[in-house]
Protein backbone atom coordinates (compact mmCIF):
# COMPACT_ATOMS: atom_id res chain seq x y z
CA UNK A 1 0.00 0.00 0.00
CA UNK A 2 2.29 2.33 1.04
CA UNK A 3 5.02 1.77 -2.10
CA UNK A 4 4.82 4.97 -3.80
CA UNK A 5 5.06 7.52 -0.35
CA UNK A 6 7.88 5.24 0.65
CA UNK A 7 9.81 5.57 -2.31
CA UNK A 8 9.41 9.06 -2.49
CA UNK A 9 10.11 9.76 1.16
CA UNK A 10 12.97 7.58 0.52
CA UNK A 11 14.18 9.75 -1.84
CA UNK A 12 13.98 12.93 -0.25
CA UNK A 13 15.66 11.98 3.18
CA UNK A 14 17.84 9.78 1.16
CA UNK A 15 19.29 13.65 -0.11
CA UNK A 16 19.20 14.78 3.65
CA UNK A 17 21.59 11.90 4.93
CA UNK A 18 24.16 12.58 1.74
CA UNK A 19 24.73 16.61 2.80
CA UNK A 20 27.34 16.63 5.72
CA UNK A 21 25.71 20.18 6.05
CA UNK A 22 21.72 21.48 6.31
CA UNK A 23 20.71 24.85 6.66
CA UNK A 24 17.53 25.50 7.33
CA UNK A 25 16.46 26.34 3.45
CA UNK A 26 17.55 22.70 2.46
CA UNK A 27 15.13 21.36 5.17
CA UNK A 28 12.23 23.77 3.84
CA UNK A 29 12.62 22.16 0.07
CA UNK A 30 12.45 18.94 1.93
CA UNK A 31 9.65 19.06 3.69
CA UNK A 32 8.27 20.42 0.99
CA UNK A 33 8.25 17.52 -1.16
CA UNK A 34 7.50 15.79 1.85
CA UNK A 35 4.13 17.72 2.17
CA UNK A 36 3.51 17.17 -1.52
CA UNK A 37 4.40 13.18 -0.86
CA UNK A 38 1.72 13.00 1.73
CA UNK A 39 -0.93 15.30 -0.14
CA UNK A 40 -0.58 12.47 -3.10
CA UNK A 41 -0.83 9.63 -0.65
CA UNK A 42 -3.95 11.23 0.20
CA UNK A 43 -3.03 12.34 4.04
CA UNK A 44 -5.76 14.77 5.39
CA UNK A 45 -4.52 18.33 4.61
CA UNK A 46 -4.91 19.47 8.29
CA UNK A 47 -2.74 16.71 9.19
CA UNK A 48 -0.16 17.12 6.37
CA UNK A 49 0.69 21.06 7.72
CA UNK A 50 0.92 19.97 11.30
CA UNK A 51 3.17 17.19 10.58
CA UNK A 52 5.29 19.22 8.88
CA UNK A 53 5.24 21.87 11.32
CA UNK A 54 6.28 19.52 13.77
CA UNK A 55 8.88 18.25 11.98
CA UNK A 56 10.26 21.43 10.99
CA UNK A 57 10.20 23.24 14.89
CA UNK A 58 12.54 20.27 15.53
CA UNK A 59 14.65 19.83 12.38
CA UNK A 60 16.12 23.11 12.54
CA UNK A 61 16.87 23.77 15.63
CA UNK A 62 20.82 23.77 16.71
CA UNK A 63 20.97 20.87 17.89
CA UNK A 64 20.03 19.45 14.81
CA UNK A 65 21.79 21.48 12.55
CA UNK A 66 24.82 21.61 14.21
CA UNK A 67 24.99 18.05 14.86
CA UNK A 68 27.88 15.65 12.89
CA UNK A 69 25.08 13.86 10.92
CA UNK A 70 22.43 16.42 10.77
CA UNK A 71 20.73 13.77 8.11
CA UNK A 72 20.28 11.47 9.93
CA UNK A 73 19.08 13.18 12.55
CA UNK A 74 16.04 14.39 10.34
CA UNK A 75 14.85 10.93 9.03
CA UNK A 76 14.91 10.26 13.02
CA UNK A 77 12.89 13.28 13.24
CA UNK A 78 10.33 11.87 10.67
CA UNK A 79 10.36 9.01 11.42
CA UNK A 80 8.62 9.68 15.26
CA UNK A 81 6.64 12.36 14.05
CA UNK A 82 4.82 9.43 11.70
CA UNK A 83 4.64 7.06 14.50
CA UNK A 84 3.04 9.83 16.50
CA UNK A 85 0.26 10.40 13.50
CA UNK A 86 0.04 6.37 12.78
CA UNK A 87 -1.15 6.71 17.08
CA UNK A 88 1.97 6.58 19.02
CA UNK A 89 1.34 3.02 21.08
CA UNK A 90 0.06 0.24 19.70
CA UNK A 91 -3.30 -0.60 21.24
CA UNK A 92 -4.48 -4.19 21.65
CA UNK A 93 -8.05 -5.84 22.05
CA UNK A 94 -9.26 -5.06 25.73
CA UNK A 95 -10.50 -7.88 27.38
CA UNK A 96 -13.50 -7.87 29.39
CA UNK A 97 -12.49 -8.59 33.21
CA UNK A 98 -15.63 -11.02 33.62
CA UNK A 99 -17.38 -13.39 31.13
CA UNK A 100 -17.17 -13.31 27.33
CA UNK A 101 -15.43 -10.62 25.77
CA UNK A 102 -18.19 -9.29 23.40
CA UNK A 103 -16.61 -7.10 20.48
CA UNK A 104 -19.13 -5.68 18.09
CA UNK A 105 -18.12 -5.40 14.44
CA UNK A 106 -19.53 -2.15 12.60
CA UNK A 107 -19.07 -1.19 9.18
CA UNK A 108 -20.27 -0.42 5.52
CA UNK A 109 -21.75 -3.04 3.27
CA UNK A 110 -18.37 -4.22 1.38
CA UNK A 111 -16.56 -3.49 3.98
CA UNK A 112 -15.22 -7.05 4.82
CA UNK A 113 -17.00 -7.33 7.91
CA UNK A 114 -17.70 -10.84 7.87
CA UNK A 115 -14.70 -12.33 6.71
CA UNK A 116 -12.78 -9.80 9.57
CA UNK A 117 -14.82 -11.68 12.19
CA UNK A 118 -13.47 -15.08 10.98
CA UNK A 119 -10.15 -14.04 11.10
CA UNK A 120 -10.51 -12.07 14.73
CA UNK A 121 -11.89 -15.53 15.50
CA UNK A 122 -9.17 -17.58 14.36
CA UNK A 123 -6.67 -14.94 15.46
CA UNK A 124 -8.41 -15.10 19.16
CA UNK A 125 -8.77 -19.27 19.24
CA UNK A 126 -4.98 -19.15 18.83
CA UNK A 127 -4.48 -17.50 21.58
CA UNK A 128 -6.82 -19.68 23.60
CA UNK A 129 -9.35 -17.58 24.26
CA UNK A 130 -12.21 -19.88 22.86
CA UNK A 131 -14.30 -17.70 20.47
CA UNK A 132 -18.14 -17.88 19.27
CA UNK A 133 -19.46 -15.90 16.13
CA UNK A 134 -22.55 -14.64 15.78
CA UNK A 135 -24.54 -14.00 12.65
CA UNK A 136 -26.84 -10.45 13.13
CA UNK A 137 -26.89 -9.75 9.81
CA UNK A 138 -30.26 -10.45 8.88
CA UNK A 139 -30.56 -8.35 5.60
CA UNK A 140 -27.80 -9.81 3.02
CA UNK A 141 -28.85 -12.67 1.14
CA UNK A 142 -26.14 -15.57 1.91
CA UNK A 143 -24.60 -13.61 4.99
CA UNK A 144 -25.31 -16.15 7.74
CA UNK A 145 -24.33 -18.65 4.83
CA UNK A 146 -20.53 -17.12 4.48
CA UNK A 147 -20.30 -16.75 8.10
CA UNK A 148 -20.90 -19.99 8.92
CA UNK A 149 -18.54 -20.86 6.03
CA UNK A 150 -15.57 -18.79 7.50
CA UNK A 151 -16.41 -20.16 11.12
CA UNK A 152 -16.08 -23.69 9.37
CA UNK A 153 -13.14 -23.40 8.11
CA UNK A 154 -11.42 -21.55 11.04
CA UNK A 155 -12.82 -23.87 13.31
CA UNK A 156 -15.15 -21.88 15.64
CA UNK A 157 -18.92 -22.42 16.28
CA UNK A 158 -21.26 -19.90 14.85
CA UNK A 159 -24.61 -18.62 16.71
CA UNK A 160 -27.17 -18.09 14.03
CA UNK A 161 -31.10 -18.19 13.51
CA UNK A 162 -32.65 -17.15 10.33
CA UNK A 163 -36.33 -16.39 11.61
CA UNK A 164 -35.36 -13.79 14.29
CA UNK A 165 -35.37 -10.40 12.69
CA UNK A 166 -34.68 -8.42 15.98
CA UNK A 167 -30.96 -8.32 15.83
CA UNK A 168 -30.75 -6.40 18.97
CA UNK A 169 -32.82 -9.56 20.70
CA UNK A 170 -29.99 -11.98 18.30
CA UNK A 171 -27.26 -10.21 20.25
CA UNK A 172 -28.72 -11.08 23.16
CA UNK A 173 -29.47 -14.79 22.35
CA UNK A 174 -25.96 -14.85 21.19
CA UNK A 175 -24.22 -13.27 24.66
CA UNK A 176 -26.49 -16.14 26.36
CA UNK A 177 -25.26 -18.67 24.34
CA UNK A 178 -21.56 -17.90 24.98
CA UNK A 179 -21.82 -17.87 28.44
CA UNK A 180 -23.68 -20.80 28.40
CA UNK A 181 -20.83 -22.55 26.76
CA UNK A 182 -18.19 -20.87 28.48
CA UNK A 183 -16.78 -19.16 25.63
CA UNK A 184 -14.05 -16.49 26.35
CA UNK A 185 -15.11 -14.41 23.36
CA UNK A 186 -18.15 -13.16 21.72
CA UNK A 187 -17.68 -11.48 18.02
CA UNK A 188 -20.80 -9.88 16.67
CA UNK A 189 -21.20 -9.56 12.67
CA UNK A 190 -23.54 -6.99 11.88
CA UNK A 191 -25.30 -5.66 9.22
CA UNK A 192 -24.25 -2.89 6.74
CA UNK A 193 -25.54 -0.67 4.67
CA UNK A 194 -24.27 1.33 1.33
CA UNK A 195 -23.93 4.22 3.23
CA UNK A 196 -24.67 5.90 6.65
CA UNK A 197 -28.12 6.03 7.67
CA UNK A 198 -30.00 6.54 11.25
CA UNK A 199 -31.99 3.65 10.35
CA UNK A 200 -28.82 1.75 10.68
CA UNK A 201 -27.17 3.58 13.68
CA UNK A 202 -30.46 3.12 15.67
CA UNK A 203 -30.13 -0.82 15.21
CA UNK A 204 -26.53 -0.91 16.25
CA UNK A 205 -27.19 1.77 19.21
CA UNK A 206 -30.12 -0.84 20.63
CA UNK A 207 -27.45 -4.19 19.85
CA UNK A 208 -25.08 -2.07 22.16
CA UNK A 209 -27.70 -1.53 25.12
CA UNK A 210 -28.76 -4.68 24.87
CA UNK A 211 -25.27 -6.47 25.05
CA UNK A 212 -22.58 -3.57 26.05
CA UNK A 213 -19.85 -4.74 24.15
CA UNK A 214 -16.29 -4.51 25.29
CA UNK A 215 -15.00 -3.44 21.72
CA UNK A 216 -16.55 -1.66 19.23
CA UNK A 217 -14.55 -1.73 16.13
CA UNK A 218 -14.87 0.02 12.71
CA UNK A 219 -14.18 -2.31 10.05
CA UNK A 220 -13.00 0.26 7.19
CA UNK A 221 -12.28 -0.28 3.95
CA UNK A 222 -8.63 1.12 3.14
CA UNK A 223 -8.79 1.49 -0.40
CA UNK A 224 -11.50 4.11 0.04
CA UNK A 225 -8.83 6.78 1.21
CA UNK A 226 -10.40 10.31 2.86
CA UNK A 227 -13.85 8.21 2.34
CA UNK A 228 -12.76 5.75 4.90
CA UNK A 229 -11.31 8.49 8.01
CA UNK A 230 -15.56 10.06 6.76
CA UNK A 231 -16.96 6.97 7.65
CA UNK A 232 -14.66 6.51 11.08
CA UNK A 233 -16.05 9.79 12.21
CA UNK A 234 -19.57 9.25 11.14
CA UNK A 235 -19.88 5.71 13.30
CA UNK A 236 -17.60 7.06 16.17
CA UNK A 237 -20.11 10.03 17.07
CA UNK A 238 -23.08 7.60 17.04
CA UNK A 239 -21.86 4.51 18.71
CA UNK A 240 -18.38 5.81 20.73
CA UNK A 241 -15.27 3.58 18.36
CA UNK A 242 -13.06 1.79 20.87
CA UNK A 243 -10.96 0.75 17.73
CA UNK A 244 -10.72 0.45 13.84
CA UNK A 245 -10.09 -2.38 11.50
CA UNK A 246 -8.48 -1.58 8.14
CA UNK A 247 -9.00 -4.26 5.71
CA UNK A 248 -7.15 -4.54 1.95
CA UNK A 249 -3.52 -2.61 3.23
CA UNK A 250 -2.23 -5.39 1.26
CA UNK A 251 -4.02 -3.32 -2.16
CA UNK A 252 -2.39 -0.50 -4.08
CA UNK A 253 -4.22 2.70 -2.29
CA UNK A 254 -2.40 5.62 -1.36
CA UNK A 255 -3.02 4.65 2.47
CA UNK A 256 -3.92 7.89 3.34
CA UNK A 257 -7.03 6.00 5.63
CA UNK A 258 -3.96 4.92 7.70
CA UNK A 259 -2.45 8.00 8.09
CA UNK A 260 -5.48 9.91 8.61
CA UNK A 261 -7.72 8.13 10.86
CA UNK A 262 -6.11 8.46 14.10
CA UNK A 263 -5.23 11.63 13.82
CA UNK A 264 -8.97 12.87 12.63
CA UNK A 265 -10.84 10.62 14.96
CA UNK A 266 -8.81 10.15 17.49
CA UNK A 267 -9.65 6.17 17.58
CA UNK A 268 -6.65 3.89 17.53
CA UNK A 269 -6.40 1.11 14.61
CA UNK A 270 -6.43 -1.81 16.23
CA UNK A 271 -5.96 -4.25 13.64
CA UNK A 272 -5.34 -4.62 9.23
CA UNK A 273 -6.05 -6.98 6.77
CA UNK A 274 -3.46 -8.07 4.96
CA UNK A 275 -4.82 -10.35 2.51
CA UNK A 276 -7.55 -12.63 1.61
CA UNK A 277 -6.33 -15.98 3.87
CA UNK A 278 -8.30 -16.20 7.44
CA UNK A 279 -4.54 -15.63 8.75
CA UNK A 280 -3.85 -12.25 7.25
CA UNK A 281 -5.03 -9.97 10.03
CA UNK A 282 -1.61 -8.42 11.86
CA UNK A 283 -2.22 -6.19 14.89
CA UNK A 284 -1.46 -2.78 14.20
CA UNK A 285 2.08 -1.28 15.55
CA UNK A 286 2.09 2.69 14.47
CA UNK A 287 6.62 1.74 15.44
CA UNK A 288 6.84 -0.97 13.22
CA UNK A 289 4.16 0.58 10.52
CA UNK A 290 6.55 3.67 10.61
CA UNK A 291 9.74 1.63 10.17
CA UNK A 292 7.68 -0.10 6.58
CA UNK A 293 7.07 3.07 5.51
CA UNK A 294 10.93 4.28 5.88
CA UNK A 295 11.56 1.07 4.61
CA UNK A 296 13.27 0.07 7.84
CA UNK A 297 11.85 -3.32 7.27
CA UNK A 298 9.43 -5.20 10.41
CA UNK A 299 11.33 -8.23 11.64
CA UNK A 300 9.30 -8.80 14.29
CA UNK A 301 6.05 -8.88 12.08
CA UNK A 302 8.11 -11.50 10.01
CA UNK A 303 8.52 -13.65 12.96
CA UNK A 304 5.46 -13.42 13.91
CA UNK A 305 3.76 -13.89 11.30
CA UNK A 306 5.84 -17.39 10.46
CA UNK A 307 5.05 -18.38 14.27
CA UNK A 308 1.58 -18.33 13.20
CA UNK A 309 1.44 -19.92 9.53
CA UNK A 310 4.55 -22.54 10.00
CA UNK A 311 3.75 -26.26 11.06
CA UNK A 312 6.15 -26.62 13.76
CA UNK A 313 5.94 -30.83 13.30
CA UNK A 314 6.47 -29.77 9.95
CA UNK A 315 9.53 -28.00 10.04
CA UNK A 316 11.46 -29.75 12.26
CA UNK A 317 10.96 -33.13 10.02
CA UNK A 318 12.57 -31.11 7.55
CA UNK A 319 15.47 -29.62 9.11
CA UNK A 320 16.19 -33.19 10.69
CA UNK A 321 16.01 -34.78 6.85
CA UNK A 322 18.62 -32.01 5.43
CA UNK A 323 20.65 -31.83 9.15
CA UNK A 324 21.16 -35.24 10.07
CA UNK A 325 20.34 -37.06 7.36
CA UNK A 326 21.26 -35.09 3.90
CA UNK A 327 18.34 -36.07 2.21
CA UNK A 328 15.96 -33.38 0.20
CA UNK A 329 13.57 -34.57 -2.29
CA UNK A 330 10.47 -33.44 -4.19
CA UNK A 331 8.15 -34.37 -1.12
CA UNK A 332 10.68 -32.07 1.09
CA UNK A 333 10.13 -29.62 -1.76
CA UNK A 334 6.84 -29.48 -1.56
CA UNK A 335 6.21 -29.28 1.87
CA UNK A 336 8.55 -26.59 2.27
CA UNK A 337 6.81 -24.44 -0.82
CA UNK A 338 3.08 -25.09 1.62
CA UNK A 339 4.68 -23.66 4.52
CA UNK A 340 5.99 -20.53 2.36
CA UNK A 341 2.38 -20.13 1.05
CA UNK A 342 1.31 -19.71 4.08
CA UNK A 343 3.25 -16.93 5.04
CA UNK A 344 1.87 -14.42 2.03
CA UNK A 345 3.31 -12.89 -0.97
CA UNK A 346 6.81 -13.37 -1.45
CA UNK A 347 7.16 -9.19 -1.74
CA UNK A 348 5.64 -8.82 0.88
CA UNK A 349 8.03 -10.83 2.90
CA UNK A 350 11.05 -9.17 1.53
CA UNK A 351 9.71 -5.83 2.28
CA UNK A 352 9.68 -6.55 6.05
CA UNK A 353 13.43 -7.11 5.82
CA UNK A 354 15.74 -4.24 7.05
CA UNK A 355 17.76 -2.69 3.92
CA UNK A 356 16.30 -5.35 1.39
CA UNK A 357 17.25 -4.19 -2.14
CA UNK A 358 14.43 -2.17 -3.63
CA UNK A 359 15.23 -3.46 -7.13
CA UNK A 360 14.74 -7.26 -5.26
CA UNK A 361 11.65 -5.61 -4.53
CA UNK A 362 10.28 -4.90 -7.46
CA UNK A 363 11.31 -8.66 -9.24
CA UNK A 364 9.78 -10.53 -6.12
CA UNK A 365 6.33 -9.77 -7.38
CA UNK A 366 5.12 -13.33 -8.08
CA UNK A 367 1.67 -14.29 -9.57
CA UNK A 368 0.33 -16.69 -6.88
CA UNK A 369 -0.84 -18.95 -9.80
CA UNK A 370 2.63 -20.16 -10.60
CA UNK A 371 3.43 -21.56 -7.38
CA UNK A 372 0.38 -23.75 -7.71
CA UNK A 373 1.36 -24.39 -11.14
CA UNK A 374 4.43 -25.68 -9.09
CA UNK A 375 2.72 -27.81 -6.90
CA UNK A 376 0.64 -29.44 -9.52
CA UNK A 377 3.75 -30.41 -11.44
CA UNK A 378 5.18 -32.22 -8.18
CA UNK A 379 1.77 -33.52 -7.71
CA UNK A 380 1.76 -35.27 -10.98
CA UNK A 381 4.92 -37.25 -9.89
CA UNK A 382 4.80 -40.75 -8.60
CA UNK A 383 5.31 -41.00 -4.80
CA UNK A 384 8.75 -42.96 -6.24
CA UNK A 385 9.44 -39.60 -8.89
CA UNK A 386 9.07 -37.39 -5.93
CA UNK A 387 11.44 -39.66 -3.70
CA UNK A 388 13.93 -40.35 -6.37
CA UNK A 389 14.20 -37.48 -9.16
CA UNK A 390 17.21 -38.65 -10.82
CA UNK A 391 14.54 -41.14 -12.35
CA UNK A 392 12.59 -38.06 -14.39
CA UNK A 393 13.55 -39.32 -18.41
CA UNK A 394 11.95 -37.71 -21.13
CA UNK A 395 8.81 -39.84 -21.14
CA UNK A 396 8.32 -39.16 -17.38
CA UNK A 397 8.79 -35.78 -17.76
CA UNK A 398 6.26 -35.63 -20.55
CA UNK A 399 3.79 -37.55 -18.95
CA UNK A 400 4.03 -34.92 -15.89
CA UNK A 401 3.39 -32.30 -18.03
CA UNK A 402 0.10 -33.56 -19.54
CA UNK A 403 -1.17 -34.27 -15.99
CA UNK A 404 -0.16 -31.03 -14.65
CA UNK A 405 -1.37 -29.37 -17.85
CA UNK A 406 2.20 -27.31 -17.95
CA UNK A 407 4.84 -27.54 -20.60
CA UNK A 408 7.64 -29.90 -20.59
CA UNK A 409 10.05 -26.99 -20.74
CA UNK A 410 8.70 -25.60 -17.21
CA UNK A 411 8.59 -29.54 -15.80
CA UNK A 412 12.65 -29.20 -17.15
CA UNK A 413 13.00 -25.83 -15.45
CA UNK A 414 12.05 -26.84 -12.30
CA UNK A 415 13.88 -29.98 -11.86
CA UNK A 416 16.69 -27.79 -13.22
CA UNK A 417 16.26 -25.40 -10.35
CA UNK A 418 15.63 -28.14 -7.56
CA UNK A 419 18.79 -29.76 -8.47
CA UNK A 420 20.48 -26.40 -7.18
CA UNK A 421 18.94 -26.26 -4.59
CA UNK A 422 20.37 -29.95 -3.78
CA UNK A 423 23.68 -28.71 -4.02
CA UNK A 424 23.01 -25.73 -1.82
CA UNK A 425 21.38 -27.39 1.43
CA UNK A 426 24.21 -30.17 0.90
CA UNK A 427 27.06 -27.34 1.21
CA UNK A 428 24.60 -25.90 4.21
CA UNK A 429 24.54 -29.28 6.09
CA UNK A 430 28.49 -29.54 5.70
CA UNK A 431 28.92 -25.64 7.19
CA UNK A 432 26.40 -27.03 10.04
CA UNK A 433 23.55 -24.60 8.82
CA UNK A 434 20.83 -27.57 8.12
CA UNK A 435 18.25 -25.53 9.80
CA UNK A 436 18.13 -22.63 7.54
CA UNK A 437 15.46 -23.60 5.42
CA UNK A 438 15.09 -21.74 2.33
CA UNK A 439 18.86 -20.08 3.19
CA UNK A 440 18.34 -16.21 2.43
CA UNK A 441 16.54 -13.76 -0.34
CA UNK A 442 18.06 -13.47 -3.79
CA UNK A 443 19.18 -16.10 -6.22
CA UNK A 444 16.39 -17.94 -7.43
CA UNK A 445 14.43 -17.33 -10.16
CA UNK A 446 11.99 -14.52 -10.04
CA UNK A 447 14.31 -12.58 -7.34
CA UNK A 448 12.39 -15.45 -4.91
CA UNK A 449 14.45 -17.44 -2.13
CA UNK A 450 16.85 -19.51 -3.65
CA UNK A 451 14.43 -22.77 -1.96
CA UNK A 452 11.29 -21.83 -3.93
CA UNK A 453 12.13 -21.84 -7.58
CA UNK A 454 9.09 -19.73 -9.49
CA UNK A 455 8.88 -20.70 -13.25
CA UNK A 456 8.76 -17.81 -15.38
Amino acid sequence: MFDELSEKLDGVLGRFKQRGLLTESMIDDGLREIRRALLEADVNYQLARDFLDRVRERAVGEQVLKSVRPGEQVVKIVHDELVELLGQDRQGLVTAPAGPTVVLLVGLQGSGKTTTAAKLARRLGREGKKPLLAALDVYRPAAIDQLETLGGQVGVPVFSDRRERDVARLAERALEQARADRHRALILDSAGRLQIDEQLMDELRRVKSAVEPTEVLLVADAMTGQEAVRISEGFHEALGLTGVVLTKLDGDARGGAALSIKGMTGVPIKFVGVGERVDALDAFDPQRMADRILQRGDVVGLVERAQQAFDVDEAERLQKRVAEEGKFDLQDFLGALRQMQKLGPLEGLLGMIPGMDKKMLKNAKVDPKRLKHIEAIVLSMTPQERAKPQILNGSRRARIARGSGRSVQEVNQLMKQFQQMQKMMKQMRKMGLGGMMGGGPGGGAGGGFPGLPIPR
